[in-house]
Order: C-alpha cells, then structure tokens, then sequence
C-alpha cells in the first residue's frame, strides 16, 4: 500500500527528471537563489565609506552655487 501510495504521488516521471533540460534548469535556479542569497546578506550590513584620508581633498575649479560670486 505505501509503495503503491508513493508512485502516485510522483508529479513527473523519473526520465524526465533526469534529462538535460531539467538538470540545466535546475542549476539556473540553485545559481540564481545563491546569488539572490548573497545580495540579500549585502544589503544587510552598513555601507562602507572610504576614510577621509583616501579621498583627497580636491576643490572645484570653479563654483557650481546658484550664487555665482559666492565662495568657491
């Protein structure tokens, strides 16, 4: 009875399980849900910020206010 039970519950059959569509389908989704993993766990930490040593200090050429005579 339960062996009987198990075959009928199978949705699709085993050869089609085991061709190169569903294997290569199959691997597109694990890679995808990897990769939607590992943004997931990106997002969750704060976002980094070089020190203020690393950028530099370069001023601007000229002055990009709506103020034309404003300080540069």
């Amino acid at each position: 009875m339960m062996v009987l039970t198990l075959i009928e519950g199978i949705l699709l059959p085993e050869s089609f399980l085991q061709s190169r569509f569903f294997i290569v389908l199959a691997t597109v989704v694990a890679l995808n849900t990897v990769i939607y993993a590992a943004l997931s766990v990106v997002h969750v930490f704060p976002k980094f910020d070089k020190p203020s040593f690393l950028r530099g200090h370069r001023p601007r050429g000229v002055t990009r206010s709506i103020y034309p005579d404003g300080p540069k």
